[in-house]
């Protein structure tokens, strides 16, 4: 997951949102880390969960990347508070639990719903990418340079 979140942190930007979607231990924080780690150049850069802070920004600007973890929150009017819906189309906003955010979802989000690949969570993990047109080709060659178990897994 470490080397697909990295592959994947060159081909994101200003502007862009990644929904993590899956259920509790699917790995959303651990890809989210792996990413900002990757963006920041610095792979043992504090990387603290959002749980409890609902969100984390490192950097500022077009370099800007917001964190967010929604578990927590009953719905979208909440999500308003945080200040997150103000940043999507100008950082780069990952965030987890998506489904709460209803309405306030930008149209143009790439979503990645990740699921436990067995019964008992410890046969590695599943990743399916969905999103807009414009993804397909952002994403293309996104597997290329990672070992094939690497990107089953």
């Amino acid at each position: 997951m470490t080397r697909l979140a990295a592959a994947l942190a060159r081909r994101l930007g200003a502007g862009d949102t990644l929904l993590l979607d899956g259920p509790v231990g699917a790995g959303k924080t651990t890809f989210a880390r792996a990413l900002i780690r990757a963006r920041l150049g610095d792979p043992e850069a504090e990387v603290p969960s959002p749980t409890f802070t609902l969100v984390q920004t490192y950097g500022e600007g077009p370099e800007a990347i917001w964190h967010a973890d929604l578990y927590r929150l009953s719905g979208p009017e909440e999500i308003l508070e945080t200040g997150l819906a103000d940043a999507f189309g100008r950082a780069l906003c990952l965030v987890e639990w998506p489904g709460r955010l209803g309405a306030l979802a930008p149209r143009d989000a790439l979503t990645l719903r990740l699921d436990h690949r067995g019964p008992t969570g410890d046969e590695g993990r599943i990743g399916v990418f969905e999103g807009p047109d414009p993804w397909a080709d952002r994403l293309a060659g996104l597997a290329q340079g990672i070992p094939a178990e690497a990107a089953r897994g």
